[in-house]
């Protein structure tokens, strides 16, 4: 299973990765580790950052590091490899423009029928690579540019109605956790992972809301590492496992939650597959 982290912040936030160890939280410790992906957006922007091999001695993250970037909102992705070969154009998160607008999205999970003959195609947004994830990317891409197409921002209740039946479209077909902005809300969904005893089964991803700055100590222990500045500060953090000791919650199975400056703005419960 791959990993999914993003973060959600009212005042612009400097995050620094040991991907190594935030793999190894989730499961993935002895695992190959098949590439690393950040997003990180500067307003209707963003800075990405993929590399289709490990992290541990990546330049790349050492220089993203070293720049110590503030973003409001971040997405990551660590892939272990199920479906296509380990290349770059199979790096997530994977982002096209949309409406003036980079959109991103980052999957967990297999989803094969996808990939199958009869299976719906994405007609704008082409595949670059050949992962089932990315056809998934694309659909919603997609989908979601018939919205913006009238050359003003939708609605966000239209926004959320359509991300809610993309994710019920998936569900049936495998595990289908993903995250999606379109730079300046997040949609998460959660679905199943395989759980450390092995079973596939939910929870998919978990959430947790801090009030206040990082806890100094808590999160590097996990690999990440949050410098928040001075200011009122309020964080949603997503993520496959729990990160720290702290009351995470998990999403319900088929749970849609959406979230914008550090703010849980809505969350909607979703049918089981």
């Amino acid at each position: 299973m791959c990993e999914l982290f993003c973060l959600s912040s009212r005042q612009p936030t400097v995050a620094t990765f040991s991907l190594e160890r935030f793999a190894a939280r989730g499961g993935l410790a002895g695992h190959t580790i098949d590439g690393w992906g950040l997003a990180l957006y500067d307003d209707a922007d963003l800075r990405l950052y993929r590399e289709p091999e490990p992290a541990r001695d990546s330049r790349w993250l050492q220089f993203v590091q070293g720049r110590r970037l503030p973003s409001r909102l971040l997405i990551s992705h660590i892939r272990h490899a199920t479906r296509g070969g380990v290349r770059l154009a199979n790096t997530q998160p994977f982002a096209r423009e949309i409406g003036g607008r980079m959109h991103v999205f980052a999957h967990n999970g297999r989803l094969e029928p996808l990939l199958q003959p009869g299976a719906p195609r994405p007609r704008r947004f082409r595949p670059i690579g050949d992962t089932d994830s990315e056809v998934a990317a694309c659909l919603l891409f997609d989908a979601m540019a018939g919205l913006w197409d009238a050359g003003t921002e939708p609605p966000l209740g239209r926004r959320v109605t359509l991300v809610s039946d993309f994710a019920a479209s998936l569900r049936p077909l495998g595990p289908a956790n993903f995250l999606y902005s379109d730079g300046h809300h997040v949609y998460a969904h959660g679905h199943r992972r395989t759980q450390a005893e092995g079973r596939i089964a939910p929870p998919g991803l978990w959430l947790l809301r801090r009030e206040c700055a990082a806890d100094a100590d808590a999160l590097p222990q996990a690999g990440l590492s949050l410098d928040t500045g001075s200011g009122p500060q309020q964080v949603v953090l997503l993520a496959s496992v729990p990160l720290t000791d702290e009351p995470w919650r998990p999403l319900g199975e088929g749970e849609l939650v959406v979230a914008a400056n550090g703010t849980l703005l809505e969350a909607s419960r979703g049918q089981p597959a």
